[in-house]
């Protein structure tokens, strides 16, 4: 999940971008900065980096077994188209 540290930064900073009129009420504009923050990334449905990066590592390992077992069957395939052409008819 997303840190609330950083979503409270994000919040600031745009309370900071606000012309100084509005700055007056900052905080009260913070929060709802916050809120609108944090229910858009709630429906973002995201990862932390430590998923993403298991998932990496399992997409790669099965990546590497599909190779492995396309060279097996393209090896079986050969043997049988060799072993068939020396069959008599």
């Amino acid at each position: 999940m997303i840190d609330p540290k950083h979503i409270d930064d994000l919040a600031c900073r745009l309370g900071e971008l606000l012309p100084p009129g509005l700055r007056e009420s900052g905080e009260e504009l913070q929060a709802g900065f916050r809120g609108v923050l944090q229910a858009g990334l709630a429906r973002l449905d995201l990862v932390t980096r430590e998923e993403f990066d298991v998932q990496r590592a399992v997409l790669l390992r099965t990546r590497e077994k599909l190779e492995a077992l396309e060279r097996t069957v393209e090896a079986l395939e050969a043997r049988l188209r060799g072993s068939g052409d020396a069959a008599p008819h």
